[in-house]
C-alpha cells in the first residue's frame, strides 16, 4: 500500500485529494495536511469583502468529504520535508508539538505565503489597508467598508485606492473586482459623487492581468483586454496609476515609485490593496541534516517542477512551462497551484532608473491550479501502477477561465469575462501572438454576471464530491 500526502486544500491540493480518493478507493493511503477546517472558496471572497454574500456561502467543512472518500485528514501546518528519507513534520493546528508522517509520494499544494511585510504598512493585521485573501480579511474588509458607506452617507467624501501593494504581485484580477464591486454599489447607494476611485497597479499596461493581457477577434479587428478595462475605467470614472510599486503605507498615505523613477504619495481613506505572494515557510532538510531548500525551490520559495528555469524574459516561451509538475530531483515529489516555481512572468519585467523591480508574478489560481492538480494527481496513480507520469496540464497547453465579477445581481449584474488559450503564450505553436485567438475572449457584459455565480454553485457542488460531481470541468 502506497503512502500519499497532500499538502494543502485549496484548488489544487483539495481537488488532488477528490481524484486519488475516487481512482485509488481505499487501497492507497492518502492524508491531506492542511491548517483548515473548511474548504474556501476563493473567488466569491469578493461579493463578502463589499458585504454583499456571508462568508458561510463561501465555504464547507472540509472533513466530512474526505471521510466519503476515505481521505485521512490532519489538520496542522506542513513544517518540514526530508525527501531523501520520505518524511515529512507536520505541526498540529493550535500546538507546538510535532508529527512525523511518512510518504511515498508528497503532493505540496500549499498555496501561497501572504508576504504583506514585504511592504511596511501593508494589510490588515500588522498595516493600515485591507485585503481580500482569506475569509476573516474578507470579513474584515466588509465591515470596514460598510463603516465607510456609512460615512459618507452622513454626506462625508473619500477616497479609495484598490489595488497591488507591491511591485512583485499577481492577482490583479481580484482587485479589479474589487473596484468594480465597489463602484456598482456605491451607484445603487446613490453614494458614488462622494467617492474618488483609483486604481494602483503593478501592471505594464491596464488590463495586463499578470499574464501580458489578451487579445481576442472580433470579425476583421482585434480587441484587447486593455481596451475593455479603458473603457470599463472611463465608464465607472476610476482613475489609474499603473507600473507602480508600492514602498510603504502609513495611515494616511501610500508611497509608490512608478518604472519612470517617479515617486508619489497618494492620500486615501481606505484601501485595499493585494500582497505579493511567497512559498510557505518549509524546511528542506537532507538525510545529512542540510538545508536544500535552494536545490527544490526558487528564490521565492515555491517547488521547483519539470519546467525550464533560468531563461530571460525574451526567450521563454511555451515549451519552457511544466507539464508534469514532477520534482526534477525528487521523483516521488510534485507540486501544484501556487505552491509550483514558475519558469518566469507572463508578463515583460520592469525595473525603474533606481533599480526597483515591477514584475507582475505569473498567477496560478483557480482553473489553473486545478488542473495542475489534476495531473499531479494523475502522475501519482502512473507511479503507484508502474508507468513513467504521462498527464500533462502545462499553461502554455491549457486554457484559462477568468470570469470577473464587476456587479453582483441576477437581474442587473455585469461581469467581465476573459477567456484565454492558452494562458502562457506560445510562439513556438502558435506564431505570432503565443495564443489562438479564436479561442480567446475579452468582454464585459450580464451573461458573465450569470455564469461567474453558476460557477460558484458548480464548483462548492463539485469540491464536495456530490452526485455527478465528476461531470463538472
Amino acid at each position: 500500500m502506497a503512502k500519499i500526502v497532500i499538502a494543502g486544500s485549496g484548488f489544487a491540493g483539495h481537488y488532488a485529494a477528490l481524484i486519488l480518493g475516487d481512482r485509488l478507493k481505499g487501497k492507497h493511503e492518502i492524508t491531506v495536511v492542511t491548517p483548515n477546517e473548511t474548504f474556501n472558496y476563493i473567488p466569491s471572497l469578493i461579493w463578502v469583502g463589499v458585504g454583499q454574500m456571508p462568508v458561510e456561502k463561501t465555504q464547507f467543512p472540509l472533513k466530512p468529504v474526505y471521510d466519503k472518500f476515505g481521505i485521512k485528514y490532519e489538520r496542522g501546518f506542513l513544517t518540514e520535508v526530508h525527501p531523501d528519507e520520505n518524511y515529512v513534520i507536520v505541526q498540529p493546528y493550535g500546538t507546538q508539538d510535532s508529527k512525523r508522517l511518512d510518504y511515498d509520494y508528497l503532493l505540496v499544494a500549499t498555496g501561497p505565503k501572504l508576504n504583506f511585510d514585504a511592504t511596511p504598512g501593508l494589510g490588515p493585521d500588522k498595516g493600515y489597508t485591507y485585503s481580500v485573501c482569506t475569509p476573516p480579511h474578507a470579513v474584515e474588509t466588509a465591515k470596514a467598508y460598510l463603516e465607510l458607506v456609512k460615512r459618507l452617507e452622513k454626506g462625508d467624501k473619500a477616497r479609495v485606492v484598490i489595488g497591488t501593494g507591491h511591485g512583485g504581485c499577481t492577482c490583479q484580477g481580484a482587485a479589479f473586482e474589487f473596484i468594480t464591486n465597489v463602484h456598482n454599489d456605491l451607484v445603487d447607494r446613490g453614494l458614488r459623487d462622494r467617492v474618488e476611485l483609483i486604481w494602483l497597479s503593478n501592471e505594464p499596461k491596464l488590463g495586463d492581468f499578470g499574464i501580458d493581457g489578451l487579445e481576442a477577434k472580433k470579425g476583421s479587428l482585434i480587441f484587447t483586454s486593455e481596451m475593455m478595462a479603458e473603457a470599463i475605467f472611463y465608464d465607472y470614472d476610476i482613475k489609474y496609476e499603473i507600473r507602480s510599486h508600492v514602498h510603504k503605507v502609513d495611515d494616511k498615505k501610500i508611497y509608490t515609485e512608478n518604472l519612470d523613477g517617479e515617486f508619489k504619495e497618494i492620500e486615501y481613506d481606505f484601501a485595499m490593496l493585494l500582497p505579493p505572494f511567497a512559498g510557505q515557510p518549509i524546511k528542506w532538510i537532507d538525510k545529512d541534516g542540510n538545508d536544500i531548500k535552494d536545490k527544490v525551490c526558487n528564490p521565492a520559495g515555491f517547488v521547483k517542477v519539470d519546467a525550464v528555469y533560468g531563461k530571460p524574459y525574451e526567450e521563454l516561451d511555451g515549451p519552457d512551462w511544466p507539464k508534469t509538475y514532477q520534482n526534477p530531483i525528487y521523483k516521488n515529489i510534485f507540486a501544484a497551484g501556487i505552491a509550483f516555481a514558475p519558469p518566469g512572468p507572463l508578463s515583460k519585467p520592469g525595473k525603474s532608473p533606481n533599480g526597483t523591480i515591477i514584475a507582475p508574478a505569473p498567477p496560478r489560481t483557480g482553473y489553473t491550479a486545478e488542473l495542475s492538480g489534476k495531473a499531479a494527481a494523475l502522475n501519482i496513480i502512473d507511479m503507484i501502477e508502474g508507468r513513467e507520469p504521462q498527464n500533462t496540464a502545462s499553461m502554455a497547453e491549457t486554457p484559462g477561465l477568468c470570469v470577473a465579477s464587476m456587479k453582483n445581481g441576477i437581474f442587473d449584474g455585469m461581469a467581465g469575462t476573459i477567456a484565454i488559450f492558452p494562458v502562457a503564450r506560445n510562439r513556438a505553436k502558435y506564431g505570432e501572438y503565443g495564443r489562438d485567438l479564436d479561442l480567446c475572449v475579452a468582454e464585459p457584459g450580464k451573461a458573465g454576471a450569470w455564469f461567474k455565480l453558476g460557477l460558484h454553485y458548480a464548483f462548492l457542488w463539485k469540491l464536495q464530491g456530490k452526485p455527478f460531481w465528476k461531470l463538472i470541468p
